[in-house]
């Protein structure tokens, strides 16, 4: 057996050798040496010089050029679930949906002409800000049916609404109280406390009456106003965003780092701790000060865009932490969103950072219920980022998924295809890049299973099974189960993996 000795344990060994005077004489060289550094090392920064340990030539430059990067990709990828909320909401501002009245509703569901990251088709989706800053204690009415949340500035859980929050599903006020209120809080309402002025309301609602039903529903009785206008608040106003094409989609450009200040002045200087402030504080980015990057401080941070992009990219294709696939220890390549189904991304005391990362780079909106599987309610997804082969998909050729029958559904499944550059829904032929049991036209086979198609041209007789491709582009897949039973549950059935086929 062959060893490798440490400078410690060379110290070591030599006390056998030479005695114990000598032998402390060689523990303190070795501490000396470690602690050192050589005249020339080649890093990561560049070959960096030194004079006996001090900096010389372009040293000083290149570890700072490092640092500043460094510090900046940290910053990306401690706030992405910043960003990219302000993103969505800025989105709605610029069509109508600009005040905590103005509802955005896709009355006729979300296609993939609004880019908003992993939305699906199958829902009734409503959104709104909150404005505590200028409105003080605000009120949201919800209607009998909904499914919601209010997240932070940050995209951090503050509660539930409607079936999974206090009111059950019957309907209630709900109040908004701003980060550190201290005033009077009348009764009959459901509190909501938030660290941050600008929140995310989202709601969605049931299509299994229809959509004039559901989108009756929420005109009926969603209200938002301020609690001091209770007696004559501003009406609600409903913005339809079905078939409008604007962006939600945050950028991996210096522009982040821009609308990272933006949040920063807007909001609580406590709203995140020290350690992120102080990351923020590295790079320029101060409550209460501009943020001027000169030409240097631009490139870097342009750089850790693309690198915090990079990251997210690489943490979702190549997960290097526990608790992301659905099925482990076998071959499957179906992946969960929330590793380990943990929405607060902490356990143990630890913030699991890759997994936050996971979840905000490819989803938006937080709450334990979407990761809180209850046989026969709710809804689990399932990802395929790649093929059964472990290969990304390409639109030029053609895959087939097949699900076993008797597929374990209280209400329905859905399979959406979506764009791997932004995660917005596939743009194609088809408005509803969508496939499910509620299709028209879809078939099943004779023993119940099913088996879909996803390809640039439908194969003769599955045309009702089949979702459209893009030669030249890539693409991936959620399946939703809506009202999961327990073999999903238990996995005790299982969708296979999505397989290239070769000829049809």
């Amino acid at each position: 057996m062959k060893f490798k000795l440490t400078a410690m344990a060379l110290a070591t060994s030599m006390a056998l050798a030479t005695g114990p005077a000598q032998a402390d004489s060689a523990r303190e060289a070795a501490k000396t040496k470690a602690a050192s550094i050589p005249d020339k090392v080649q890093t990561v920064a560049g070959e960096l010089e030194f004079f006996d340990g001090v900096p010389i030539g372009d040293t000083n430059d290149q570890v700072y050029d490092y640092l500043d990067r460094a510090r900046a990709l940290g910053v990306y990828l401690d706030n992405i679930g910043a960003v990219s909320i302000y993103a969505v909401l800025l989105g709605m501002a610029q069509q109508g949906a600009d005040a905590p009245n103005k509802i955005a509703l896709w009355e006729q569901l979300m296609d993939s002409r609004t880019p908003v990251i992993t939305s699906n088709t199958s829902t009734m989706y409503a959104y709104a800000p909150t404005d505590l800053a200028n409105d003080g204690p605000t009120v949201i009415e919800v209607p009998p049916g909904m499914l919601g949340f209010l997240n932070d500035a940050w995209q951090r859980y503050v509660g539930d609404i409607g079936a999974t929050g206090p009111d059950k599903g019957k309907g209630g006020k709900y109040l908004v109280l701003p980060p550190g209120y201290e005033g009077e809080i009348p009764d009959g309402y459901y509190l909501l406390k938030p660290s941050t002025n600008k929140n995310f309301l989202f709601l969605r609602g049931s299509i299994k009456d229809g959509l004039k039903v559901a989108a009756d529903n929420f005109k009926a009785g969603l209200r938002i106003y301020p609690l001091k206008d209770k007696s004559n608040p501003e009406p609600t106003q409903f913005i339809n965003m079905s078939g409008k094409s604007f962006s939600t989609i945050y950028p991996s450009t210096l522009e982040y780092f821009e609308i990272l200040h933006t949040i920063v002045q807007e909001e609580p200087i406590d709203a995140v701790g020290p350690e992120i402030r102080g990351n923020m504080a590295a790079i320029g980015i101060v409550k209460g000060k501009p943020f001027n990057p000169d030409d240097r401080m631009k490139r870097l941070l342009s750089e850790a865009a693309t690198l915090g992009n990079a990251a997210g990219r690489s943490i979702t294709y190549d997960p290097r932490i526990d608790g992301v696939y659905i099925y482990p220890g076998t071959d499957s390549n179906w992946v969960m969103a929330y590793a380990n189904k943990n929405t607060s991304f902490q356990a143990d005391g630890v913030m699991n950072l890759d997994a936050r990362i996971l979840f905000y780079y490819n989803a938006g909106g937080v709450t334990p219920a979407m990761a809180a599987t209850r046989a026969g309610v709710g809804s689990d997804y399932a990802l395929a980022m790649l093929d059964s082969d472990d290969n990304p998909f390409y639109g030029d050729k053609t895959y087939r998924l097949h699900l076993p029958p008797n597929v374990p559904v209280n209400n329905f499944w859905a399979v959406t295809l979506y764009d791997t550059q932004t995660r917005t829904q596939l743009q194609t032929g088809q408005l509803f890049p969508t496939v499910g049991s509620q299709s028209e036209g879809i078939k099943q086979n004779s023993d119940g299973s099913y088996d879909l198609y996803f390809a640039p041209q439908a194969p003769e007789g599955n045309e009702g099974n089949w979702l459209q491709t893009v030669p030249g582009k890539s693409w991936f897949a959620i399946l939703r189960m809506y009202g999961p039973m327990e073999p999903w549950i238990n996995q005790t059935w299982r969708p296979g993996d999505i397989e290239l086929v070769e000829k049809m």
